[in-house]
């Protein structure tokens, strides 16, 4: 058993709890708190708590907030045809929603929601092209006023909306709202994403973008021009929270994709994997990041200079005048949500430090994908007072996540309800957690805490083995035997095809491109005229549906990753749902 479970506690009584042949004393349950279910809705956490499942299948949910009242509103990614937001209410005090609505009078043509809090009797929300805010009304679950524009971003680039869009916002004490602006690209490169491409120096996108702007909470129609430049050099913030305790802002930034693709000579599939680290910042104001010149290395614990930049993975050149996180990550665990603690039902440890809600990433293939777990990083006057924990586990469902969409869950969201339970959303399903601590206050420490120190071993969470965590290992043997029987005789064993019928699978937009266009190709066949890297062919491709799932993921999985192409795997997963759902395979998350 890696995790206590607080299911088997009673008030007042003494159990044994078998991880660590340790005995723990349980006090009283907190009053009025609901009862845990039984499996704490799939988590493991610390000892003393228990969790439940609020709400299940509400929609791909994002950030969400807990009313006075209780009643938890939660953004979605999308718009339903009743609007983008979801509000639930439960109204026997079991913990589970009993009422749930949709609503929300205004547009996302992103398709792409993100944060929602609640302030001055205001409930805040945005999508990438503004903030909005809508008034409660006490007793009312779903807001009847109209739907309010705080801030609209009016700025596009070359034509288009930038690629980090999300607006996540907090408030301070002062009545002042915070809300970042994402990079546009991945590192300022001339060439946005392009292998070996050189970075803009200096780095025009800082002007508008890759920073926090700080705004009047209670001023509506603003744009970013109106609001004052606090902080820059953050390249992508989806979480950020204001400490009450530092009276400070923190965010936590996604770092750059893709090392090994764009810089194969440099950095191993490995490194790739685990760098740049996701860094937890302390932003003060006139706060700079480094981003796109540096990034950070937790492995080091330095600061070097991309290589766009010049960077040779032991350059600094200057990352002295940038600021350092609190505390590294490893890459991409993708961190999308910050929030302070301000309750007083959870231990006194938790007053002093930050969850981290971790949504998982796409890009550390070939290795286990990493993160889908809410950390606490506990605190000290603005530093960190010791590691990182892992505070919650279990969401994906799954021991090992070949890819993101093999994860059953994503934590996003985190919020705190007015008996200061904590409240977890994801964004797979809108499945909502509670989480309640009904252990002993005083003297919780190492004893409740070391079944999640042993989850940092699990392999959404550990630093992979170079070479026994490779999921690609076997697959890449599997696939270039497969490839050689199918495939090879027309696209030859090194994949550069005959140039005249049958196209180069090198560099080829087909084959790193969507994989389930890939997968429904190689299923389906094809014939008549395409164009491959700019060139005309002509030819027929023969259905291969009488392969099995498997060996379709094999060979795809080898020649995405061979002949020069740095691609994400194929699952068998992934492609039993084309073959089940031909014509309908959405795109990877």
């Amino acid at each position: 058993m890696l995790s206590y479970r607080s299911d088997f506690m009673l008030p007042q009584i003494c159990v044994t709890i078998t991880l660590t042949s340790l005995l723990f004393c349980c006090g009283p349950a907190g009053p009025g708190l609901p009862d845990g279910d039984a499996d704490n809705g799939g988590l493991f956490l610390p000892g003393g708590f228990e969790a439940l499942v609020v709400a299940d299948s509400t929609g791909r949910g994002r950030h969400l907030d807990v009313n006075s009242n209780g009643d938890i509103y939660m953004k979605l990614r999308g718009i339903t045809p009743e609007g983008g937001s979801v509000a639930l209410r439960d109204t026997n005090s079991d913990g589970k929603a009993d009422i749930i609505r949709y609503f929300g009078d205004y547009t996302d043509s992103h398709n792409y929601g993100t944060a929602m809090k609640i302030y001055n009797g205001y409930l805040y929300f945005s999508t990438p092209e503004a903030v909005y805010r809508t008034k409660l009304s006490d007793g009312e679950l779903v807001p009847a006023a109209k739907t309010e524009v705080v801030v609209r971003d009016t700025i596009i680039l070359n034509g288009r909306r930038v690629e980090h869009s999300a607006k996540s916002i907090a408030f301070d004490k002062e009545g002042n709202l915070y809300v970042s602006f994402g990079a546009p690209g991945d590192v300022c490169q001339e060439e946005n994403r392009k292998p070996g491409g050189k970075g803009k120096s200096p780095c025009d996108e800082l002007e508008w973008f890759g920073g926090i702007w700080k705004f009047d909470a209670d001023k509506l129609n603003q744009v970013q021009a109106d609001g004052e430049k606090y902080a820059t050099g953050i390249r992508s913030i989806v979480g950020m929270d204001w400490d009450p305790l530092d009276n400070n802002l923190y965010a936590a930034q996604h770092g750059r994709d893709n090392f090994s693709r764009v810089w194969p000579e440099l950095y191993s599939t490995w490194e790739s994997a685990l760098l740049p680290s996701e860094e937890f910042f302390r932003v003060p104001r006139g706060f700079n990041g480094g981003w796109p010149y540096y990034y950070y290395d937790q492995m080091k614990g330095q600061k070097l200079l991309n290589p766009e930049y010049g960077g040779d993975k032991t350059r600094t050149g200057g990352a002295d005048t940038v600021g350092l996180p609190v505390t590294g990550f490893p890459g991409h665990f993708a961190p999308n949500n910050v929030f302070f603690y301000k309750g007083d039902q959870f231990p006194e440890r938790y007053r002093h430090g930050a969850f981290i809600a971790f949504h998982g990433s796409t890009i550390r293939a070939p290795y286990p994908q990493a993160g889908y777990f809410v950390a606490f990083v506990p605190m000290k006057d603005g530093r960190a007072d010791g590691p990182w924990e892992v505070f919650a586990d279990g969401f994906a469902g799954i021991d090992t996540i070949p890819n993101t969409s093999d994860a059953h869950a994503r934590p996003v969201g985190l919020a705190m309800g007015p008996d200061g339970s904590l409240y977890v959303s994801e964004s797979v399903n809108g499945k909502i957690w509670r989480i309640m601590y009904k252990g002993k206050k005083s003297g919780f420490g190492k004893t409740q805490l070391a079944g999640m120190e042993a989850r940092k071993q699990r392999t959404n969470i550990k630093t992979p083995d170079e070479k026994e965590d490779n999921l690609q290992k076997g697959n890449i043997a599997a696939g270039e035997q497969l490839y050689n029987l199918y495939c090879a005789t027309c696209h030859l064993s090194d994949g550069n095809g005959d140039g005249n019928r049958y196209p180069t699978l090198v560099a080829s937009e087909w084959v790193t491109g969507n994989p389930f266009k890939l997968i429904d190709l190689v299923l389906k066949g094809l014939s008549g005229p395409i164009t491959v890297k700019g060139k005309p062919y002509n030819g027929v491709m023969p259905p291969h549906d009488f392969l099995t799932d498997e060996q379709v993921a094999q060979i795809l999985t080898y020649i995405r990753s061979g002949f020069g192409n740095n691609a994400y795997p194929i699952s068998p997963r992934e492609v039993k749902r084309v073959r089940e759902n031909p014509g309908d395979a959405p795109r990877r998350p």
